[in-house]
């Protein structure tokens, strides 16, 4: 296991080994979307990581596909996640935030009455769309998502503020950087697909102008944190939230090159159909690796031994482990040795208290 403990220079952070949380999307922000104290614990639990990257975080109060989920826009929002960061670096870690806007991926039932956002308000699938809410008695349980309308030129614009105020919130809150969550068929990846952006704007039409909303998102926060400071997460392939793109590896070669451009920190690499079974890793890392020279973190499905054959390899230079690190929290120690293992338990997955959250023991817990 010992390419996994391998150091990486990663923007301007020295990571101490190539372990890294992946966003973990747990919906336990309280009232405000403000992080709960909780969450100090989480997180901190979880510091001997590579790397951390944040649960999914909203820019804005118009994305919300998983109520209770936290954001960055708000001044309490910013004191909530303060905390976290303090208490990831006084047990030695670090953190990158996730940035997130769910466009279509939505209801009225947890917006207010709006209607979702979206490239170009294409609606005819709207039973494929993943949004979820909490019930009156505190359980977790899947919505229908409402239709959502397109978007207008303002609002692109705003939108693309929104994620610049987010990040420099971030950066406030004490977070060594940022990931834009350009993948699972949220916002970004909206716009990048010819299916759901019909727009005939400079937003939408041929592949570049399907890009001009993620080169404007990540030019924006670059303007705000430093490129070092800013990654990006992709999911060419996935099913998740139906983004229907037909060539996807004209649509990746084409955005990692443009990434490349930019110089981000790196790219996160989701093969999000892994959950259902059907990993594709080779292929994504054949859309993406020849066009950007950065570090790639790759998720999705991978074993601690699998991760090791990635990195010897040099296919990938840091694993994000997700349901693993959630029931391993100090998971590099436990690859280090080999194991044993906690087995993730679906309790307290989204929402709840303290069960399936911080309870999961640790190799020094007398429980374990």
């Amino acid at each position: 296991m010992s390419q996994l403990f391998d150091t990486l220079d990663l923007g301007s952070l020295r990571l101490p080994n190539r372990i890294a949380l992946a966003p973990l999307t747990r919906c336990r922000a309280q009232s405000g979307d403000v992080p709960r104290p909780i969450s100090v614990e989480y997180y901190s639990q979880r510091a001997s990581a590579g790397l951390i990257i944040t649960e999914a975080t909203n820019v804005s109060p118009h994305s919300c596909a998983f109520e209770k989920a936290p954001g960055i826009y708000s001044e309490d929002q910013v004191h909530g996640w303060k905390s976290i960061a303090n208490g990831v670096h006084a047990n030695g870690g670090r953190i990158f935030l996730q940035l997130w806007h769910c466009g279509r991926v939505g209801s009225d039932a947890v917006l207010d009455g709006q209607a979702p956002l979206s490239p170009s308000g294409v609606n005819d699938d709207l039973d494929a769309l993943q949004v979820w809410g909490q019930l009156a008695n505190g359980r977790y349980a899947r919505l229908a998502a409402t239709p959502s309308r397109e978007m207008t030129r303002a609002e692109i614009e705003a939108t693309i503020e929104e994620y610049r105020v987010g990040a420099t919130n971030a950066i406030h809150a004490g977070m060594d950087g940022v990931e834009i969550h350009a993948a699972n068929g949220y916002l970004p990846h909206q716009f990048l697909s010819p299916t759901i952006n019909c727009r005939n704007d400079e937003y939408g039409g041929n592949l570049q102008k399907r890009m001009t909303f993620l080169r404007h998102v990540t030019e924006a926060v670059i303007g705000a944190v430093g490129a070092h400071r800013v990654g990006v997460r992709l999911s060419p392939t996935a099913d998740y939230n139906n983004t229907r793109d037909p060539h996807p590896d004209e649509t990746y070669t084409g955005v990692a090159r443009m990434l490349d451009d930019l110089g981000v920190a790196y790219i996160h690499i989701a093969d999000t159909n892994a959950w259902a079974g059907a990993p594709d890793m080779p292929h994504l890392l054949e859309m993406i690796k020849p066009s950007f020279r950065g570090p790639l973190i790759g998720n999705g499905g991978i074993t601690p031994a699998l991760a090791v054959e990635y990195v010897r390899s040099g296919r990938l230079d840091v694993i994000a482990f997700g349901r693993t690190f959630l029931a391993n929290p100090d998971l590099p120690a436990r690859i280090r040795l080999g194991g044993p293992y906690n087995n993730p338990r679906p309790v307290g997955w989204y929402g709840g208290t303290d069960e399936g959250y911080t309870d999961y023991p640790s190799l020094s817990d007398p429980s374990n």
